[in-house]
């Protein structure tokens, strides 16, 4: 059970390490672990939101964490959050405090935006490493800059390096666009490829939820025809999608002929939208229907969000998504790698389980990439921002 299920919620003050680095915010910040549904509830309007921050989306994927929604609050303001797992060690020699693409700020443009980010790292080492003894984990994302602050403040407090993506870079776009200067930024194999398909007699579809079966049925013949192992988190959709709006994601549909070929999910609350899975069929390709897709979704996300970027994730070490995300994102958008794991423990013993822990499973991952590799060399994954990633093309 998670410690938050039935339970009510808990305030404390910013005590131990608060301080750190001379920053007033971190002093007035107190932490709040809530409910999950309260939880999603309340980050939903975050800048910082995504998915895997999200308890409808964690408790699905790991269901065997302890999962611990916690609230920033700045003089009794929400100013952030962090959704931390709690991961037993095995012969529960310890405990690993994970936070994936956490801690996140609610408004990114606030002037102490950096001081309350400092604050909640702070705050988190306080709690989980200093008072309970256990390692903190922390996966920061990709920025959007060439410099990852998030990264540079989690080894300022002495986080060390971790686990690292096989494949890191992350292609996002630019949505603040109008379309002639979203084209110009095309580069121009992606543009060619983009007129071919305005040709084909496509149409791109807005779709309501309650079309989610089409696109389970697209996805599973996909996957079935192609025969790879799906090890992303495509059994959280339906848990995705029964959320209310903004967190639900969105979903669309390319027809060629009155026949759907091709078919996208899109997380889109917050700063940074993300492609979350596509499926095609055997028409997609000649068609050219991912260049078609892609093209329409960003200009939807432009007209009918607030985003200011599109995640399109990594590409797994297939170089003809290298080539197709790096057209997509041209001149105006950037690619940027997802820094490795940061890892903290007060206690050399809580370090050193934890960085074991982790090799060990890291090892096993890899072990598993290699026999799937045996078993389909051609064949691709289906996740964006997960293990495995891709666009559909």
């Amino acid at each position: 059970m998670s410690l938050t299920e039935d339970r009510p919620s808990q305030t404390q003050p910013v005590m131990s390490g608060a301080g750190q680095g001379g920053l007033p915010v971190a002093h007035r910040l107190t932490t709040q672990i809530v409910s999950g549904a309260e939880w999603d509830r309340t980050i939903a309007d975050f800048d910082e939101v995504c998915q895997e921050q999200l308890y409808a989306f964690a408790v699905t994927r790991w269901p065997s964490v302890q999962h611990e929604p916690m609230l920033f609050r700045l003089d009794g303001e929400v100013v952030g959050g962090s959704l931390m797992m709690v991961q037993p060690l095995p012969l529960r020699l310890g405990h690993i405090a994970v936070s994936k693409w956490g801690p996140m700020r609610k408004d990114i443009a606030r002037p102490d935006s950096a001081a309350i980010y400092t604050g909640m790292v702070e705050a988190l080492m306080a709690d989980y490493a200093d008072r309970r003894g256990q390692m903190i984990s922390v996966l920061p994302a990709a920025s959007t800059t060439s410099v990852n602050d998030a990264w540079m403040v989690l080894e300022q407090h002495g986080f060390k390096p971790g686990s690292q993506l096989m494949f890191p870079s992350r292609y996002i776009v630019n949505l603040r666009l109008d379309d002639a200067a979203q084209r110009k930024s095309l580069h121009q194999k992606w543009r060619y490829h983009l007129n071919k398909s305005e040709k084909a007699g496509l149409s791109f579809e807005y779709a309501g939820p309650e079309r989610l079966g089409e696109f389970q049925t697209l996805y599973t013949a996909m996957t079935d025809r192609k025969q790879f192992s799906d090890h992303s988190a495509y059994d959280t959709v339906d848990a995705l999608m029964a959320l209310d709006d903004p967190l639900r994601p969105e979903l669309f549909f390319v027809r060629h002929e009155g026949q759907v070929v091709a078919g996208a999910l899109i997380f889109k609350a917050g700063d940074r939208a993300v492609y979350l899975y596509g499926a095609t069929n055997d028409q997609a390709l000649p068609l050219r229907a991912g260049y078609f897709m892609h093209w329409h979704i960003i200009r939807w996300l432009r007209d009918n969000t607030r985003a200011t970027w599109y995640d399109l994730g990594g590409t797994d070490g297939f170089q003809g998504l290298h080539q197709f995300k790096k057209g997509m994102v041209g001149e105006a958008g950037v690619i940027q790698p997802v820094p490795p794991v940061a890892n903290y423990a007060s206690r050399p013993l809580a370090y050193a389980l934890g960085a074991g822990a982790f090799a060990a499973r890291d090892a096993v991952h890899h072990l598993r990439r290699q026999i799937d590799g045996w078993r389909n060399p051609k064949t691709r994954p289906t996740q964006v921002r997960g293990e495995s990633d891709q666009v559909t093309e």
